[in-house]
């Protein structure tokens, strides 16, 4: 068991941040909202917490400590929080294609300044990032909890006002709003709630891969989230958490077949590099054959029916 842990365990946590961040993107799509912004808070989330450890909370020697590591996640929380208010409102405004462009327009600018900025880094980024845990295996007990608590709460959330207006303005914005909800409310606080969700893994992230650059926020991984909720699921949150475990796996699965003897040598390097050209395969697909996702609330309703 020791052995597997040694061997899985940074894939392992991988897949629990993976999902963290399916959630912070369906939390947008819970109000009907194409947003694609989730990467570049993910990114603000890392730096705030590459920054603080290693510029303000400076601890030489041993391991960094957890408070720390919790306030830097509060922080990165509060400031995407007040961040996703500032974008959301005016971003808010637009639908379908024209949000999604706006998003990636506002993570490339998050890419751009942290390209230009002393205080990120530049184009090297940020490394030497403390550890708070001796091996990769131990971010469980931060990742973990973490998911479990975000996956109780937007359960909870699915069931009580604010989540019915939710799924009440992504069935027909027009409709909820004459039956007294107001959209431009209830879609930025799903949007800031996402942002708050990104940011807090993000600088969970950054202390886990000891670095942090430029690169952790880009276009690509918008679409690397975007194929894990569409083909997750886009109807409740259990789709997010199993889509973003399973396609954050997905690259370590295919090296691990390209590595298979007596390949070809085109087809071992296409699925060693060709990941964004399966998951944009996969996006088109999954749409066309499960525009809802693999896995719905109508599944769970036939699987206790037939367990009944």
């Amino acid at each position: 068991m020791s052995d597997f842990l040694n061997t899985y365990g940074s894939l392992i946590v991988s897949m629990v941040l993976g999902a963290l961040l399916g959630l912070s993107l369906y939390l947008p799509l819970m109000t009907g909202q194409l947003s694609l912004a989730s990467p570049g808070f993910y990114a603000l989330g890392g730096y705030i917490a590459a920054i603080l450890s290693t510029q303000v909370f400076r601890v030489s020697g041993g391991l960094f400590p957890i408070p720390l590591l919790l306030l830097e996640m509060l922080v990165a929380g509060i400031v995407s929080g007040i961040l996703g208010v500032m974008v959301g409102i005016p971003a808010l405004r637009l639908r379908g294609i024209y949000l999604a462009i706006a998003t990636i327009a506002f993570v490339e600018v998050l890419r751009v300044l942290s390209l230009n900025l002393d205080i990120t880094g530049g184009a090297v980024g940020i490394f030497g990032i403390p550890q708070p845990f001796q091996t990769p295996i131990e971010y469980l007990w931060i990742a973990f909890p973490l998911l479990i608590i975000s996956m109780v709460l937007l359960y909870r959330l699915e069931r009580i006002r604010a989540g019915r207006a939710f799924t009440a303005i992504r069935e027909d914005e027009l409709a909820a709003g004459a039956m007294g909800i107001n959209p431009t409310y209830y879609k930025v606080l799903a949007f800031t709630l996402g942002a708050i969700l990104a940011g807090i893994a993000g600088a969970v992230s950054a202390h886990f891969l000891n670095t942090w650059n430029a690169r952790q926020g880009t276009f690509d991984a918008s679409i690397v989230y975007l194929t894990s909720v569409l083909i997750g699921g886009t109807r409740t949150f259990v789709g997010p958490v199993l889509g973003g475990m399973v396609f954050t796996a997905l690259p370590e699965i295919l090296r691990g077949i390209a590595d298979t003897s007596g390949l070809p040598t085109w087809l071992a390097g296409f699925l060693r590099d060709g990941r964004l050209i399966i998951f944009g395969f996969l996006i088109v697909v999954g749409t066309i054959f499960f525009p809802q996702g693999l896995v719905t609330p109508e599944l769970f309703k036939r699987k206790m029916k037939n367990k009944a």
